[in-house]
């Protein structure tokens, strides 16, 4: 019991201290927010967060809070986010983007160009047209990793879902890879209905679970380009 309550007291705390310090969840706008991180503790903030959020799996705010840089480092890494997180909501207007401490969070589902017919995996011509409008974008920004994240409903089987959420997004990652995107800017995750974000009691809820999850954070090249750039 000791170690449960601990741990959601540093999380409480943790949240507080970014939440009061710069709002980097939910007003993360322009460049301040990467600066503002680091005042209130950056990566150990960040880590801690990360490994709490969504039972400890690594999802697609996890990934993002959990490698906050800080400072003037973490404030020229929002500025280059910021310009990527535009470009991305003026070239594919249905898709959910948000700017997250150092890094962009974007979800596609059903309603907001790249999404799956009834139980298949494979990318529709409608989700390649938005996928290739990403793919220039990620060439002009080549220094950012991509974390790939797939989620259902809860309709149907635990384990079918589980395995329909992994073979779309492999289909995505494998979609974006094939289009001259190196393999090693990406990794693959899966839930099925494991995270929903929405109510699943409702049509319009198990219609937004049905997603695919992006992570966009810094490389080590960009992170070692903003350390000599604010040094």
């Amino acid at each position: 019991m000791k170690k449960i309550a601990s741990k959601s007291i540093i999380l409480i705390m943790s949240l507080t201290l970014v939440l009061t310090g710069c709002d980097a969840i939910k007003n993360a706008n322009n460049t301040q927010k990467g600066g503002a991180v680091g005042a209130t503790g950056g990566a150990v903030i960040g880590g801690v967060i990360g490994n709490n959020i969504g039972d400890g799996n690594n999802t697609a705010l996890g990934a993002i809070i959990g490698g906050v840089v800080g400072g003037a480092t973490g404030a020229y890494i929002g500025n280059r986010m910021d310009k990527q997180a535009q470009e991305i909501e003026q070239e594919i207007p249905g898709a959910e983007v948000t700017r997250v401490g150092e890094g962009i969070s974007v979800t596609f589902d059903e309603n907001s160009g790249v999404y799956f017919d009834t139980n298949k995996s494979d990318i529709n011509s409608k989700s390649k047209e938005t996928l290739e409008k990403l793919v220039a974008i990620f060439k002009e920004y080549p220094n950012t990793n991509v974390l790939v994240e797939g989620h259902t409903d809860n309709t149907g089987a635990e384990d079918y879902n589980m395995t329909l959420s992994k073979k779309r997004a492999n289909s995505v990652t494998n979609y974006l890879t094939s289009q001259g995107l190196s393999n090693g800017r990406f990794t693959t995750n899966w839930y099925g209905e494991t995270q929903p974000k929405y109510d699943n009691n409702t049509a319009e809820g198990r219609s937004k679970n049905r997603r695919v999850e992006l992570a966009i954070v810094a490389n080590e090249e960009m992170k070692e380009e903003a350390a000599q750039q604010t040094n």
